[in-house]
């Protein structure tokens, strides 16, 4: 598709649907470079580019498909060059430019479903769709990784028209008859979201320990209503933030020091010298930014959190704004997480009618206001600089750091970017004080950790214990393994792996160190003497490599070639020339690539060759 030569004109379904996504984002002094007094000039529309994902999103959900008259449509209101809005529209796996059945099926085949029925799902939907799903109101595509291991199997209905709803665990019987129901609605009618969102009501699924009182993160999931600021508050909620203010910017970062609190996303960075840096630089706004776009295969935690304690995010951004100086907090959220998104975007507006966001908060002084933007299916916007970009409406592609984002971060102003597991841990910093949160665990692993347990447990699901319980205490809490085990992928596709006679791991930064490992995001996937284990390896490459956005040579050739030795090596190719290729080609990805996925992206195959596995 030509682009520059098109002469395509939107649908009036395409010019509503960019019009709403105006109406939702378009303030003329959001962005720095908006000219208020003359807000259609090119330069203000320039500025506003930042809308263009969330536009892209809008015709999505109304027609399915994203067709050249819309993408022309964007191009001429956001003065933006044709083949960039082309560019961003083909970098996300959610978005397609080429027509398709208006219903997709997205059917997780990754390292938690696979083993549990997922190639029997999508051999059913092939079945019953074709492998393209031509001339059907349906077709199905793998995807990565659903972030609903604990459900699993799991899929996702990608609806035009209609909500998304999530479906886990998932069987080809309950999601034909979903297709069927589809087909007999009409888009206008209340359908089945309240049903679809009934499924996950209980949160002893997602969460065993819930409603354990002795939790500090996830004390409130399934005793509190996720949809009802007043039983937030009845819990405690908004009495941090009333604290925060009493002790002021300076001594909440203090408070966020003196607990030697950590990032929760895997680099285990201090967050008080992040929240310092940012509140003292002089250059002027301040944004926040909390990264929720949790897409390592096996992570599931922040979803839970934001699903089950939506409220309590807000009032932790809301905190660190207040903090740091900035007075606009952006929430990235993944694509494939629709119910979380609709909690969120409902407690967002609750929280600003009750007078918590906007303008003047709650009488206190500040202003402080949070908008959500939805990814899109892109692994990579997990890295900080990449979700920026996404954010501004470019390709979402790695910066070169430095500058760092705390000086010259989103907008090209300092920025704040916190996970979700990171923020949450803000309210009890609070409530007891930064000292009283470091005596737990010890060194720099304070507080308490998510850990994301599924595979071959017997209760699959997230589970809060302090810095330092060991492994094996975590799968015996876990119900214990199902089977004979073989071995732990702790921390996920860019982890590494843990051998039966390492239970005795302290599940902290350091010890993790020790061995060579890392937390990473918390996954601790189990597998058995069952597990195809050259398999588990073989699909964590193709995710690498499908994942990658091409940026920098040794990650764009570099997981293809990962992929393809491990490929041979499944058809039963002589070992010794293929393992010396792996470690060669890691050698290199860790070395040269740009950003963190092409320097992990070897991690599990080389911990694998390492302990003997392959």
């Amino acid at each position: 598709m030509d682009l520059h030569l098109s002469t395509a004109e939107p649908t009036e379904a395409e010019r509503r649907a960019v019009d709403s996504a105006f109406a939702a984002h378009r303030s003329p002094d959001d962005v720095p470079g908006a000219d208020v007094r003359f807000p259609d000039s090119g330069h203000a529309a320039r500025a506003r580019r930042h809308i263009l994902l969330p536009a892209l999103h809008a015709v999505m959900d109304a027609v399915g498909h994203l067709t050249p008259g819309a993408l022309n449509h964007l191009a001429r209101v956001l003065s933006v060059p044709p083949a960039d809005v082309y560019g961003v529209a083909t970098f996300y796996a959610m978005f397609s430019v080429t027509p398709r059945a208006p219903h997709v099926v997205h059917v997780c085949d990754d390292v938690a479903c696979a083993p549990a029925g997922a190639e029997a799902i999508i051999a059913g939907l092939a079945e019953d769709l074709g492998e393209e799903g031509e001339g059907k109101e349906a077709c199905w595509v793998r995807s990565p990784c659903l972030g609903l291991c604990e459900r699993a199997p799991a899929a996702m209905l990608q609806l035009a028209g209609r909500p998304d709803v999530s479906v886990a665990p998932a069987a080809i019987g309950g999601l034909r008859a979903e297709l069927d129901r589809i087909a007999t609605e009409e888009p206008g009618e209340p359908n089945r979201v309240p049903a679809a969102d009934a499924a996950f009501a209980d949160a002893t699924v997602s969460v065993p320990q819930a409603g354990q009182p002795q939790l500090t993160l996830l004390r409130r999931v399934g005793v509190v209503d996720p949809e009802s600021i007043d039983d937030y508050r009845a819990h405690g909620g908004y009495e941090a933030l009333r604290r925060a203010v009493a002790l002021g910017p300076e001594r909440v970062i203090r408070e966020v020091s003196d607990a030697s609190l950590t990032g929760r996303g895997g680099a285990a960075f201090p967050t008080g010298v992040k929240w310092d840096g940012v509140a003292r630089a002089p250059s002027r706004p301040h944004y926040l930014v909390c990264n929720a776009d949790e897409s390592e295969p096996g992570t599931f935690k922040d979803r839970v959190l934001m699903e089950y304690d939506p409220f309590g995010l807000i009032e932790a951004m809301t905190i660190a704004g207040y903090a740091t100086g900035c007075e606009r907090g952006y929430l990235y959220i993944r694509g494939e997480y629709p119910l979380a998104t609709r909690r969120l975007e409902h407690a967002i507006a609750t929280a600003r009618a009750h007078g918590y966001l906007g303008a003047d908060m709650a009488g206190d002084g500040f202003t402080f206001d949070i908008e959500l933007r939805r990814g899109a299916g892109a692994y990579i916007c997990g890295e900080e600089t990449a979700l920026l970009n996404s954010i501004e409406g470019h390709r979402g592609e790695p910066r070169n750091k430095p500058p760092f984002p705390s000086t010259s971060g989103l907008f090209g102003k300092p920025t704040v970017i916190n996970n979700v597991e990171t923020l949450y841990n803000v309210l009890p910093v609070l409530a007891v004080g930064g000292e009283a949160f470091a005596k737990v665990g010890g060194g720099r692993s304070t507080g308490t950790k998510l850990f994301c347990v599924s595979g071959a447990v017997g209760t699959p699901g997230v589970y809060e214990v302090d810095f330092g319980t060991t492994l094996g205490e975590l799968l015996e809490l876990a119900g214990g393994v199902r089977g004979e085990l073989r071995a732990v992928l702790l921390g996920g596709a860019a982890g590494g792996f843990v051998l039966p006679d390492g239970l005795d791991l302290p599940l902290t930064l350091e010890g993790s160190r020790e061995i060579g490992a890392t937390l990473g995001s918390g996954v601790v996937l189990a597998l058995d003497t069952q597990a195809d284990l050259t398999g588990t390896l073989r699909r964590i490459a193709a995710f690498f490599r499908d994942e990658s956005c091409g940026q920098c040579v040794p990650c764009r050739v570099g997981t293809v070639r990962q992929e393809e030795a491990l490929a041979r090596l499944t058809r039963g190719a002589p070992k010794g020339p293929e393992l010396t290729l792996l470690d060669d080609l890691a050698r290199v990805m860790q070395d040269a690539s740009i950003c963190g996925l092409g320097q992990t992206a070897p991690a599990a195959v080389m911990s694998a060759l390492k302990l003997g596995l392959l």
